[in-house]
């Protein structure tokens, strides 16, 4: 067991590193309102999350991560470039059956981060760059991804809004993304619904049953997706390969589904500025699924470094998450990266060393 002394000591380590690239330290609160975050987190958050009822404040979280308060707190004061860190607690509830007391997935573990609001288009290799060196003794494995790309994967199926949008939604929770994908894969199932007066049960109203109704019997004369774009989705999130492979697999999916050519010369540049930070591209792992089992508000790059221990969490991991500015910004906006590493997971490779 790693004493809390020692990841403390790895946490102000890594903090002044980050100060010293120019970020200003910032200390949220540990108890946060609990709407706000279920609002963008989702509801899927609260399973995770300690939520308490305060006679005062009403539903509270204690603190699951620091960047939905960093960003209230930044766009509260406008939307200029700025830098920040912070060392602190975060709290998740443990795997059910775990009970160890100390374990890489331990319900309250010390995180330190970096959250860089910035326009500069090099701002995703600055901040992988810095997390990269920071880490590099570890020999942790470097994974990137792009959710951007996802996204603009789904808006270019010939789909309904409709459709799109629910798929966009379900992006994040693969298994309920192919169901849904799969349906929409197979001609429509037509439904009677009786006609003429009938009793209404259930907590919806008349009128929100209505509207179901409509919106089921519209979607019943949709036509089915083709089967091309189905599989051409399975190409996309399949693609595993080191940097310099996944670029010319990117370039010939991109000519089958050009809404993703966009967000492919995206990721060429970003992989451009991370090669001229010195960093062996061979050595970086592009995972197009990377991103689909974290926060729903990374919409952008994502990255993680991980190590070679079973049932282990990203010793780091980050991304972008500019849509999230633009919801907390309340009219102003800016983009946005930052980045998290759990000091006890550094402490702990440190003392295996």
């Amino acid at each position: 067991m790693i004493p809390k002394q020692a990841k403390q000591s790895v946490g102000q380590r890594l903090l002044a590193r980050f100060r010293d690239a120019g970020a200003e330290e910032i200390a949220p609160d540990i108890l946060l309102p609990a709407g706000d975050l279920l609002d963008l987190y989702g509801e899927d958050i609260r399973a995770r999350a300690y939520v308490t009822q305060d006679p005062i404040r009403g539903e509270m979280m204690l603190r699951p991560d620091f960047t939905v308060p960093v960003v209230q707190a930044h766009m509260s004061n406008g939307a200029e470039p700025a830098r920040y860190c912070y060392l602190g607690e975060v709290f998740r509830k443990q795997d059910m059956g775990d009970t160890r007391p100390e374990t890489p997935r331990d319900h309250e573990y010390l995180q330190c981060g970096f959250e860089l609001f910035s326009r500069d288009p090099a701002a995703d290799a600055e901040v992988f760059a810095l997390f990269h060196d920071a880490l590099a003794p570890l020999g942790l494995q470097a994974q990137t991804g792009d959710m951007g790309l996802l996204l603009d994967a789904v808006r270019g199926l010939p789909l309904t809004q409709a459709r799109a949008e629910a798929l966009m939604h379900h992006i994040w929770r693969p298994g309920r993304f192919a169901r849904m994908l799969a349906r929409f894969s197979a001609p429509a199932v037509a439904r009677d619904f009786p006609e003429g007066p009938a009793p209404w049960a259930g907590m919806r109203t008349e009128e929100e049953m209505i509207r179901r109704i409509a919106r089921l019997r519209g979607d019943a004369a949709v036509a089915p997706l083709p089967p091309a774009w189905s599989e051409r989705l399975d190409r996309l999130f399949a693609l595993r390969a080191p940097a310099p492979e996944a670029l010319p697999a990117l370039a010939d999916l991109a000519r089958d589904m050009p809404a993703i050519a966009p967000a492919v010369a995206r990721i060429r540049a970003r992989f451009d500025a991370i090669a001229a930070c010195g960093i062996d591209l061979g050595a970086v792992i592009f995972d197009a699924s990377h991103g689909r089992m974290t926060m729903e508000y990374y919409d952008g790059f994502t990255f993680s470094f991980l190590a070679d221990r079973a049932g282990w969490p990203p010793v780091a991991s980050g991304g972008r998450y500019d849509a999230l500015t633009r919801v907390l910004g309340r009219g102003r906006e800016i983009p946005a990266v930052g980045g998290i590493i759990r000091p006890g997971l550094v402490a702990e490779l440190e003392g295996r060393a």
